[in-house]
């Protein structure tokens, strides 16, 4: 499995907007590649949102950066201070837990 980690600072304020914009807007995108597996979107009012998203393979991961990451982060340009710092990594261990907003696993 292949995750990549979108860092997203947001301007003062606009954290839960972009994380609203990526849950109406871009969530169906995701779902709809091959070999997309899970996202989690982590978000902090002072430091702005990680947004990591799980994948099969990292080829998956990258043709979804080719084909349509550009399109996501224009969605939310206006409500960022830079262009979002994308990391790639090779999961090593996971727990899966389900783990839903407010809640604990």
């Amino acid at each position: 499995m292949f995750v990549r980690v979108v860092e997203v600072k947001t301007k003062p304020g606009k954290a839960k907007e972009v994380c609203g914009t990526l849950h109406d807007k871009i969530l169906s995108t995701l779902k709809a590649k091959t070999g997309f597996v899970d996202e989690i979107v982590l978000v902090s009012d002072a430091d702005g949102i990680l947004a990591l998203s799980f994948w099969k393979t990292k080829e998956d991961a990258e043709r979804y950066t080719q084909a349509d990451y550009a399109k996501v982060s224009e969605l939310i340009q206006h409500l960022v201070h830079s262009k979002p710092t994308v990391h790639a990594y090779d999961v090593e261990t996971s727990t899966c837990h389900k783990i839903t907003k407010g809640q604990a696993a």
